[in-house]
């Protein structure tokens, strides 16, 4: 029900996921609404479950106040169906807020995690890089963006199979001691660590393929998430025009159509779908809010991939086994003794 599009592109993206990669549907939300779409696309010999929602978050309320008031929204839903075992992933382009509150109270959080982050696996000049955190997090403790670094760690090792991923942490300069408070006592705990860590990297670096994880909080991840976007778009304009200027120009841009459209596909953010959001006892994928058709489907395939692939047993076994993310987690309270 979610994403600046709604069910229409969600429930299109996903149908054409199923056909192609053979995966079982359960879509939530309002069960007519999502019947006259599947009304209008050829479903014949894919197996579709509704779950009707009655409820959906709209985007100006408070994940707080929607997990709270709104126990019937679509995505609290899908959450409860994917706990109780009738699912294996969620896949959302709603409210993201929302989507990571139902989370972490729904779902729950891996032993050993504090807060679930959101990577997003982004293209480079050689191959892809995950980007840890890119909106979960804004404020973040210097043990929090170690955790980050750990399980995209993780994450780069099963799922894109680099044996020993190279990790920076995203900062002002290069140099050690740049950044503020947060980062530099960060830069302590990944410089003292197991991982693979190169140190820190500015914003330049994060495409130019030297490292395969970028560390930082979900505020810096965020904005520099959105700036790569949106650069990507204006410059494709821009080219455009240009290429429009003269007869030379636009031979030149006859003959390098081809490589103009797989540069184009390449820096799509609809073709990496979904950005996972690790730290949780499932598979949760949270999308685009301007996914259109085709991102959704990425999602749906790279959630179906993480299933087949056991990415997320090994994730588990990842986290639960590393030593240094048991060292970081939060000190709970012992349970106060009640007098019989």
């Amino acid at each position: 029900m979610g994403g600046d599009f709604g069910p229409q592109v969600v429930i299109k993206g996903a149908t054409d996921a199923a056909r192609q990669k053979k995966v079982d549907l359960l879509l939530v939300g309002d069960a007519q609404r999502i019947e006259k779409e599947l009304s209008a696309l050829n479903v014949r010999g894919l197996d579709i479950e509704i779950q009707h929602a009655s409820q959906v978050v709209d985007m100006d309320e408070k994940p707080s106040d929607a997990l709270r008031r709104k126990k019937d929204s679509s995505i609290h839903v899908a959450c409860r169906v994917v706990k109780e075992g009738r699912a294996d992933g969620v896949i959302s382009a709603g409210h993201s807020g929302a989507t990571v509150a139902s989370g972490i109270f729904v779902l729950g959080r891996i032993n050993g995690v504090d807060r679930p982050a959101l990577a997003s696996i982004m293209p480079t000049e050689k191959k892809p890089v995950v980007f840890i955190d890119v909106g979960a997090n804004v404020d973040c403790k210097p043990h929090h963006l170690m955790q980050f670094g750990i399980m995209a760690d993780v994450l780069a090792k099963s799922v894109l199979n680099i044996t020993h991923p190279r990790v920076g942490l995203l900062t002002i300069g290069e140099e050690e001691g740049k950044g503020n408070a947060v980062v530099r006592a960060a830069f302590d705990l990944f410089k003292n660590s197991s991982l693979n860590f190169l140190g820190n990297v500015e914003g330049r670096d994060i495409f130019s393929g030297e490292v395969d994880v970028v560390v930082c909080d979900g505020f810096v991840g965020n904005v520099a998430l959105k700036l790569a976007e949106g650069l990507s778009r204006s410059l494709g304009r821009m080219l455009k025009t240009e290429l429009k200027g003269d007869i030379i120009s636009k031979a030149g841009a006859m003959l390098a159509m081809r490589a103009f459209k797989r540069f184009a596909q390449l820096m799509d953010p609809n073709e990496y779908g979904g950005a996972p959001l690790l730290g949780l006892e499932r598979i949760a994928l949270v999308c685009h809010g301007k996914s259109n058709a085709t991102g959704i489907q990425r999602a749906v395939e790279m959630a179906a991939t993480f299933v087949r692939n056991k990415a997320l047993d090994q994730l588990v076994a990842g986290f639960e086994a590393n030593a240094e993310l048991a060292s970081l987690r939060r000190q709970t309270r012992p349970a106060k003794q009640v007098a019989g």
